[in-house]
């Protein structure tokens, strides 16, 4: 049976699909975690090409109602955004209680975490990370390459980079666990009191490579947020690469309205 969806919109057809879906969507009719109708069944219901479904569900994606899996097929979110609110999740306090940011920002999500250590050890600084560290570019650095999950889904990949005269006198740096409050509890302990952390975010598409890593459908879009973390002494301690699911988070910020 077709859809009357198009006939009396000035909007692309596949726009106007998902609207309707994201209607069936918040009204409960298509439930958490139940499958979206398959291409074939969408194709038939809307009277439209195949091409015109994948945008629709493409849109859905986007707006972080629907999630693909190949060879699957599609599905209503079941999990919440997680609000990243960046004035809250680096406080000293939550360090002291001996929470890192990413499992105070979790509890306050009510998800659970799980971090899952890739890698530790010194490599050669990549340009852009040298020129944030202020080190040379062929200087060796320290990288802990990590992948975090919400309740068993990966959701970002994070990469700390920190100059190697730095960490060099901190062994819980190159342990998996680092210990209660994360590394920056840690460079916190070894007199580098950090002041401010700046970050920059941008959106792209996803490679190959960090799709894979986090489950997402090819292309997918994600959020790329680099960090520096800077101490009271304005040396930058630390800088974190992070790729993040796009339809995971919502980035919130604190802005003064002052000078």
């Amino acid at each position: 049976m077709t859809s009357a969806v198009g006939a009396r919109s000035g909007k692309p057809r596949y726009l106007q699909i998902a609207d309707d879906i994201e209607e069936q969507i918040k009204s409960g009719r298509l439930a958490p975690a139940e499958e979206v109708p398959s291409e074939t069944a969408l194709m038939e219901r809307y009277g439209v090409s195949s091409g015109t479904v994948r945008k629709a569900i493409a849109q859905l994606r986007t707006c972080g109602l629907v999630e693909t899996f190949q060879g699957k097929g599609s599905f209503v979110k079941s999990r919440p955004l997680v609000t990243r609110k960046s004035s809250d999740r680096f406080r000293r306090s939550h360090r002291r209680a001996g929470k890192a940011a990413y499992i105070a920002e979790s509890e306050q999500a009510g998800v659970k975490p799980r971090v899952k250590v890739l890698s530790i050890g010194p490599v050669t600084a990549p340009l852009e990370i040298a020129e944030r560290l202020g080190v040379g570019r062929d200087d060796k650095v320290l990288a802990r390459r990590r992948l975090y999950f919400s309740d068993g889904t990966p959701t970002e990949e994070a990469t700390s980079y920190l100059p190697w005269q730095v960490a060099r006198d901190i062994p819980e740096l190159f342990e998996e666990n680092p210990g209660g409050g994360g590394i920056y509890a840690r460079l916190e302990e070894h007199g580098h009191e950090l002041s401010e952390y700046i970050e920059t975010v941008r959106a792209r598409l996803s490679t190959k490579q960090e799709a894979s890593a986090l489950g997402l459908s090819p292309g997918s879009v994600v959020i790329h947020l680099t960090r520096n973390a800077e101490t009271t002494a304005g040396q930058v301690v630390e800088v974190c690469d992070t790729i993040m699911a796009a339809d995971q988070f919502v980035l919130d910020y604190r802005i003064p309205a002052g000078d």
